[in-house]
C-alpha cells in the first residue's frame, strides 16, 4: 500500500513528538520512503538522531546549513512528497499554517507542497477548544487539509479531554487508507 510511496513527516514542538517515532517505524516498514522536517522546539522533545536513525534519512530543520551552505529546497521537498503529514500539530502551528505564515521549514515546504496534507492537532484541552483554535482547524478543513482527529484521555497537563494526538497505528491507517483510495 505505502511501498514506494514518498512521506514528508513534519514535527512540531509538542509533548507527543515522541509518538512520531513510531509512526516513522511504522510508515518505512510499510514501505514507505520517508524524510522528516523538525521545527526547532520540536528538537525539545525528540532528538533528530532517532527521527534519522528511524527514517533512514538526515532530519531537516533549517533551510540552509550555516557550516557548509547546503540547501534544503522546501520547493524541491514540495515536490518530492506523494504527502506531507504534520505530527504532532501543535496550536501554534496550526494557526501559522492558517494565516499563511511560513517562518520555518516546516512551513515553507507546506505552503510550497503540492500534495495531499494531513494534520495531526496535539495540544491541551482547553486549546483545543479555543474559538481561535476552532476557526483555524475549520480553515484548514476549508483549504482541504485532512485532519486526523485527535484522542481524548489524560493530557500532559494533568487535565482529561479531547486534544491527545490520535495513535500511531491509527494514523498510518488513514495513510494507507488514503493511497488505497486513490488507486
Amino acid at each position: 500500500m505505502l511501498k514506494d510511496k514518498n512521506i514528508l513527516v513534519g514535527v512540531t514542538g509538542g509533548i507527543a513528538a515522541f509518538k512520531t517515532a513510531t509512526i516513522i517505524r511504522l510508515l518505512v516498514k510499510e514501505g514507505a520512503y520517508v524524510k522528516v522536517i523538525m521545527t526547532k522546539h520540536a528538537k525539545e522533545f525528540i532528538t533528530p538522531l532517532t527521527l534519522a536513525t528511524l527514517s533512514k534519512n538526515p532530519v531537516l530543520t533549517e533551510s540552509y546549513s550555516p557550516e557548509n551552505g547546503d540547501w534544503n529546497s522546501h520547493v524541491n521537498l514540495g515536490l518530492w512528497a506523494h504527502l506531507y503529514l504534520i505530527a504532532p500539530a501543535t496550536a501554534n502551528t496550526i494557526a501559522k499554517m492558517a494565516s499563511g505564515i511560513a517562518n520555518n521549514l516546516l512551513l515553507t515546504t507546506y505552503l510550497s507542497a503540492r500534495c495531499p496534507v494531513f494534520v495531526a492537532p496535539s495540544m491541551d484541552v482547553d486549546m483545543l477548544n479555543h474559538p481561535a483554535t476552532v476557526i483555524n482547524i475549520e480553515t484548514l478543513k476549508a483549504f482541504g487539509i485532512t485532519i486526523l482527529e485527535p484522542a481524548c484521555g489524560e493530557l500532559a497537563s494533568g487535565l482529561t479531554g479531547k486534544g491527545r494526538m490520535a495513535e500511531p497505528e491509527e494514523i498510518v491507517k488513514e495513510i494507507k487508507s488514503f493511497f488505497q483510495k486513490k488507486k
